[in-house]
């Protein structure tokens, strides 16, 4: 790769050719709550780059449960995720962000090259939830080991649902 040593070496396209932002999706919610669902429906249907950690730790043989890797691997999804908005391409990104300022930061970073943002939020009761999650185990979708039920209810009171003051934060559906 080169570098332009210096701005003037820099082309501007013309006026008419600047592409604008493309749009960023965030799929919030606990495991087994539609996520990877919506995210596909989405895909197809704007379209859209679907990232998500999961699917890339899979196909390297990485353990699901590597937080460190996981953390490595949504960082690079983010700024892979601000280069395909730049370029004018919708990107959904389908990490869970169970905190508020996860998808604070999500949107800011968005936001911050132009780009529109959309939230969805998936739920479903807590039995619901274990009865996909029990069914994707069957269908051998976890790796290492499936999530156990006391997990799913402890990070059923961690979770941090989007309230309507937050959802007003962002960009409606187009």
């Amino acid at each position: 790769m080169s570098v332009a040593s210096s701005w003037d070496d820099v082309s501007v396209p013309p006026e008419g050719n600047v592409r604008s932002p493309g749009r960023l999706i965030i799929v919030t919610g606990l495991p087994g709550s539609g996520k990877t669902a919506l995210g596909k429906e989405l895909a197809t249907s704007m379209p859209a780059i679907r990232l998500r950690p999961d699917d890339w730790m899979m196909a390297s043989g990485i353990d699901l449960w590597d937080a460190v890797v996981r953390r490595r691997i949504e960082q690079f999804q983010l700024t892979l995720a601000l280069d395909l908005l730049r370029a004018g391409n919708n990107v959904v990104i389908e990490w869970g962000v169970w905190a508020r300022q996860e998808r604070d930061a999500l949107r800011e970073a968005a936001r911050s090259i132009g780009a529109p943002v959309e939230l969805r939020y998936v739920s479903a009761a807590i039995d619901e939830l274990w009865r996909r999650i029990v069914r994707r185990d069957l269908e051998g979708h976890w790796g290492s080991r499936s999530i156990t039920r006391q997990e799913l209810e402890e990070w059923s009171r961690i979770y941090q649902p989007p309230t309507s003051e937050e959802m007003a934060t962002y960009d409606p559906p187009p």
